[in-house]
This record gives C-alpha cells, structure tokens and sequence, in this order.
C-alpha cells in the first residue's frame, strides 16, 4: 500500500510539473508576441499584488525557474513595497478640505480655459462669488501647476472652441461623405456635400452626385454665394477640411462673397466636429441599413433624413430640443401616443395628439 501511494504521489507530482512547464512556455510565447508588436505589459495594482504574494512563497530560486512576465527582482520588490504599505500607508478617505481644494482647482481650470483675459484677481473673485474665498497666490500655484500661463499671454493664445461658440450666429460648417449605389453601370460611388448652419443645425444639401471636379464645386461654390437664395446668405465663415474638391476656385468665389474660408488642421477632425457628428448621425440611423439602386433613393432618403434631422430628431447640443419641430411638442401626459414613421420605419418620431385635434374628433 505504501509503495501503490508513492507511486500515485509521484505520478501526481510529475503531472503538476508538466502543467506548470505547459503554463511557463505558454506564457514565453506570449510575452514573445508583445516584445515583436512593441507593446509593452501593463499590470494593475491587483494584479503586482496577486503576483507578488504568490511569488514570496516560491522563493528567488523558484522565481528564477518559473516567472516569464516579469523578473524575479521586480516581483519581490513589488512583495516589499506591500509590506511597507501596510504600516506606513495614509489614509486613502479625503477629508472635507482635500474635497474642498479639488472642486477649487477644477473651477480655477475651466475658468482660466473658457476665459482667456481673466487674471488671478478676477478668478478669485469669481470663486468668491460662488463662496470660494481664496488667496491669489493660491490661484497662481493652481493654475501654473496645472501648466495654464497667466492672462497676458493666454490672453494672446486662440482657442479653437471659444471662437466656434462666439461666431457661432455667423458660421457655417460643410463635408462630403460618400455612398455606394447600384446603377446599370454597376456599383457606382456618388458623394453628398451638405452645409450645416452652426445656430440653428440646419442642414441644406448643396450637391449629390457621382461626377464630382473642379468644375462641379466652383457652381456650387456660386449657388451657395447667391445673394437672393444662397445657402450662404448672410454667413461670414465657411470651416471645412482640406478635401482637394475644395479648389482655389471654390475657396476664391467664397472670399469674393465675403465668406472667410477656414480650413481645419490636417488630422484634426474634431474641429469640424459639428460636420462629423451629422455625418457620423446620418449613417448610423439612414445609410447603413439601406441599399440603393439609383440616384433617386439615394436622394430620397437623404432628404427623408434632413427633414427628421430638422423636425423630429431632438439634439444635445440644443438642451436636447428639436430644432424646427413640424408639431408643437405637448408636455401633457394625457392623450394618445401617435408614431410617425419615415423611410418605411427605419425613422420614427413619437408625439401625443393635440386636445384640440381629440376634442374635435
């Protein structure tokens, strides 16, 4: 009995070994993979605790036979570090003041940021005035720790989304973005080139097309300029992107106009991001879940789209308002639900009738 327990320890023995040596050569092949891709293995606190307690019980000589994410010395210094931690560790609750001075610089931040002239005096007034009483010195150390430069030079520096909200009345944003269409020709590429009126999120879609030049843009460039129905009647900036269908005619017949052309940074599409959201709007709830097999749908369902945009859609960017709504919206929870659908469902809008239309039924 005692050699058949030997034997079956031994067996036992020798299948944990197989598997730790299974584990131990996964685990090269996959720390091989990250040293070839460059990425470099980053562990949470979790996880250096989790290795560092196991690690202490095999000892620097077992470390040295198994460990293969990291060496030896790291995990034991990582053992030490939690040792220390747990005498000399403070306390990890902040108190009221350390609350306090967060919400501070939080504020001394966004205010320095949203207003560029603004001095140390004028932040700690501002935070007075919302029960804040600190010292301008403080403001300073807040604001230069936080690499903010005090108000004559700020004053000089141009922020990109502070100009966009104080011309906001006066501008106007354009993109293209581009759809697959089937034709007799096959599979045939046509692009939609929209302006969006940055006050009011108007949309107008100034061309739709497959054959798309120089030539094309410089007479939408002269129908957007027209004085008596120009879709760039009474705008003073024009933002897009550097898309080479933007000629120098294009831009030449805007700044003729009197329209400023300001072309964005290349690789920096969120500076037109009110562009981009409508693009990225527009294919998720319309153009991906259709297929279109003429000019004619595909200019149906973009003007489908542009009408829901307009009177059924509810924007965050208007206190979650509808920009022209096509009903009067009635806050009452009282009547029957109605739903109204565009695009054979695919765009719905849902609204309680009026009392008047329920009392005159």
């Amino acid at each position: 009995m005692t050699i058949f327990l030997a034997t079956l320890a031994g067996w036992l023995n020798r299948k944990q070994l197989d598997v730790i040596n299974y584990l131990h050569a996964e685990n090269e092949i996959l720390k091989e993979q990250l040293d070839k891709k460059g990425v470099k293995l980053r562990l949470s606190n979790a996880q250096r605790y989790k290795l560092a307690k196991r690690g202490k019980k095999l000892g620097r000589k077992g470390l040295m036979q198994y460990a293969s994410i990291v060496t030896p010395d790291t995990i034991l210094a990582w053992h030490r570090k939690l040792v220390a931690l747990k005498y000399t560790a403070k306390r990890m609750l902040k108190t009221d003041r350390q609350k306090r001075m967060e919400v501070i610089q939080e504020l001394c931040v966004q205010f320095a940021e949203e207003n560029m002239s603004w001095g140390y005096g004028r932040i700690q007034g501002a935070l007075a005035n919302l029960g804040y009483n600190v010292s301008m010195t403080t403001v300073g150390n807040i604001l230069r720790a936080r690499g903010i430069v005090p108000s004559p030079e700020r004053g000089k520096q141009s922020n990109w989304k502070t100009f966009v909200r104080s011309h906001m009345d006066v501008m106007s944003v354009a993109d293209f973005f581009t759809v697959e269409v089937w034709t007799l020709r096959g599979l045939v590429r046509y692009h939609v080139f929209f302006v969006m009126n940055l006050a009011k999120r108007q949309v107008e879609v100034a061309h739709i097309g497959c054959q798309v030049n120089g030539a094309v843009m410089a007479q939408v460039a002269r129908n957007m300029t027209d004085s008596y129905d120009g879709i760039l009647r009474g705008r003073r900036f024009f933002v897009c992107d550097h898309d080479p269908l933007y000629t120098k005619e294009f831009r030449q017949i805007l700044t003729d106009s009197g329209v400023e052309v300001i072309q964005t940074r290349v690789g920096c599409p969120q500076q037109n991001g009110y562009a981009e959201s409508f693009v990225s709007a527009i294919k998720r709830e319309c153009i991906d879940h259709m297929i279109f097999f003429s000019e004619k749908s595909l200019r149906r369902a973009v003007e489908q789209y542009v009408e829901h945009f307009h009177q059924e859609r509810n924007h965050q960017g208007l206190d979650n308002l509808i920009p022209f709504p096509n009903i009067p919206q009635n806050d009452s929870e009282i009547g029957p639900i109605v739903k109204s659908e565009r695009l054979g469902g695919l765009l719905n809008y849902y609204y309680r009738e009026e009392k008047e239309v329920l009392e005159a039924a």
